[in-house]
């Protein structure tokens, strides 16, 4: 991975980090009551937002759609930590706990998209955001596919890895909201 990426995806890590703490601070860890099945659906209503945001052009609610990129990714990390731990009846979870698990998966999916990157030569900075929105939208029906069908898949990747895979569409979305290249028309 180049210096770059590198520094572009420590910077949006570290936006969402700061969200994620301060969320906490807020509500504590009460999303640990949700199955895993209701974070897919949450981040649905992101990912569907954002691409009606793109499509219409304007947005009623002031919110632009990187709060809802943030979104994804935060709710995205969530999902494979329920994957892993189960719902709970009683959603507190130590914060100091909470945050390492949540950053774990951010830097899986930091991992996972060097691996990519290797092989794809950062061809995601050639992407429009658009492309993002379109591949998260069907990362969740493919997720929520594998969920009508208890997990199974007779070929698939599982459920966890399109979790992943949301992370780093939405990180790269970030990273071309945060950080422009002047060669690529700028699109939301």
């Amino acid at each position: 991975m180049s210096q770059k990426t590198e520094q572009q995806f420590e910077h949006v890590i570290k936006v969402c980090k700061d969200i994620f703490k301060n969320k906490m601070i807020d509500y504590g860890t009460a999303w640990r009551i949700l199955r895993p099945s209701s974070v897919t659906d949450q981040i649905f209503i992101k990912a569907q937002r954002i691409r009606s945001i793109q499509t219409k052009g304007v947005s009623k609610v002031d919110e632009g759609i990187r709060s809802e990129f943030i979104g994804i990714i935060n709710y995205a990390a969530m999902a494979i930590i329920q994957l892993e731990l189960g719902p709970s009846d009683k959603p507190e979870m130590d914060k100091d706990e909470a945050l390492k698990l949540y950053l774990d998966n951010l830097y899986k999916a930091k991992t996972l998209m060097c691996d990519k990157n290797h092989d794809y030569d950062e061809a995601w900075r050639s992407m429009r955001i658009s492309s993002f929105t379109d591949l998260i939208l069907m990362k969740l029906h493919r997720t929520k596919q594998i969920e009508d069908n208890q997990g199974q898949t007779l070929i698939s990747e599982g459920i966890e890895a399109n979790y992943l895979d949301m992370i780093n569409y939405a990180i790269f979305a970030m990273i071309q909201l945060d950080f422009p290249e002047p060669h690529l028309k700028k699109e939301a």
